[in-house]
């Protein structure tokens, strides 16, 4: 079939984003798992994670039309309509409702990774910047998550979302991950584009700007 429209999805930012993202948890995982002095890289990919979700949490407002919240977070309802094939094109433009639901769940499990890991201490020669204001017993709740099932989690749905990728490319013939590097989708139907101009370019710099000003104001103030 000929895909006649070419669909500006994913605006410049969203996509140093994910692919930002993708680079800071490889780091962490590395940097992690080899420990000692690697535990400085950690540290500095963990806070540059957290600039990046801020980033993106304040983008799912102002962004381009797919990268905003309201195009892609979705009910229960869609889901079960999606998978028994009822569910609109538009809601596939973007993120499709599994989609949705995967993504949402890896910023919410790393959000929480990233604040586990602040309160967590191993006891031997690093410590994250705000173990030292919580209880013995919350630094040690959250040195178990962070080290073991928040970690496991995390790997399991970035595991996940590579196997999604592989099978819509594989299966149904979408360039997902090309989409993510080039931005645009060929469709065979006109939809909104997003807007992904200087001026949006501008701003979005300007936020994550503003994003890692306040993670490195907050990470001086905690030390």
């Amino acid at each position: 079939m000929l895909l006649k429209y070419k669909v500006r999805i994913w605006d410049l930012p969203t996509r140093l984003f994910h692919w930002g993202l993708a680079v800071c948890f490889t780091g962490l995982l590395v940097s992690g798992l080899t420990g000692g002095d690697a535990m400085d890289w950690h540290f500095r990919f963990g806070f540059s994670a957290l600039s990046l979700l801020l980033f993106r949490l304040v983008w799912g407002f102002i962004g381009g039309h797919w990268s905003r919240f309201s195009t892609f977070l979705v009910g229960p309802g869609t889901i079960w309509r999606y998978l028994h094939r009822h569910g609109t094109a538009q809601k596939s433009v973007g993120h499709n409702p599994l989609g949705s639901l995967s993504v949402t769940a890896m910023f919410v499990f790393l959000l929480l990774q990233i604040v586990a890991g602040l309160f967590s201490d191993d006891e031997i020669s690093t410590s994250g910047p705000l173990a030292k204001m919580a209880a013995s017993v919350w630094v040690d709740r959250a040195t178990h998550y962070h080290t073991t099932v928040g970690k496991y989690i995390l790997i399991g749905l970035v595991l996940l979302h590579l196997g999604a990728l592989t099978f819509y490319r594989l299966c149904k013939n979408e360039k997902l991950v090309a989409a993510m590097v080039v931005g645009d989708k060929h469709l065979d139907e006109a939809f909104e584009s997003a807007r992904d101009d200087t001026r949006s370019r501008l701003l979005a710099a300007i936020v994550f700007a503003v994003c890692s000003s306040v993670v490195v104001g907050f990470v001086r103030w905690a030390n």
